[in-house]
């Protein structure tokens, strides 16, 4: 809930932004002839919001995702984006050969996969190398 109250107080401010400031910056202009820039105003303030809020996570999302196709190797066992379990046979470029079960090989392209599955023993492992964190103890 905490969430969805900083999101709609974040929302009006932006909407104040945008909508009556101008309005005070533009009467007064009129008042006062100052430069015509501040109808730019508005036009920069949603430019950065999109920027901020859509276009920049996507980015992230985009980078982690190609990162998670480079490091594609065989005998990973994926999810493709149509849903279809398989384990990684062999990865050729762009084209990756994937064993659904063991009567049926497939060929299908790098981007479409959606994930790469982790074993419960790699959690295991990679639990074992980080380090711990030390627990706040009350007493």
């Amino acid at each position: 809930m905490r969430i969805i109250g900083k999101f709609v107080e974040l929302l009006f401010s932006l909407i104040v932004m945008i909508f009556v400031l101008p309005s005070f910056v533009f009467a007064y202009s009129l008042t006062d002839s100052v430069s015509s820039l501040g109808g730019l105003v508005p036009i920069l303030l949603i430019f950065i919001f999109f920027y901020l809020f859509l276009m920049r996570p996507q980015q992230k999302k985009v980078r982690e995702h190609q990162k998670l196709l480079n490091s594609l190797k065989k005998s990973d066992k994926i999810i493709t984006t149509g849903g279809i379990y398989a384990t990684v046979n062999s990865v050729n470029g762009d084209v990756v050969e994937v064993k659904i079960n063991e009567s049926v090989c497939i060929k299908i392209v790098r981007q479409s996969i959606a994930t790469i599955l982790i074993n419960k023993e790699e959690i295991s492992n990679a639990k074992e190398d980080t380090p711990e964190i030390p627990k706040l103890i009350k007493k």
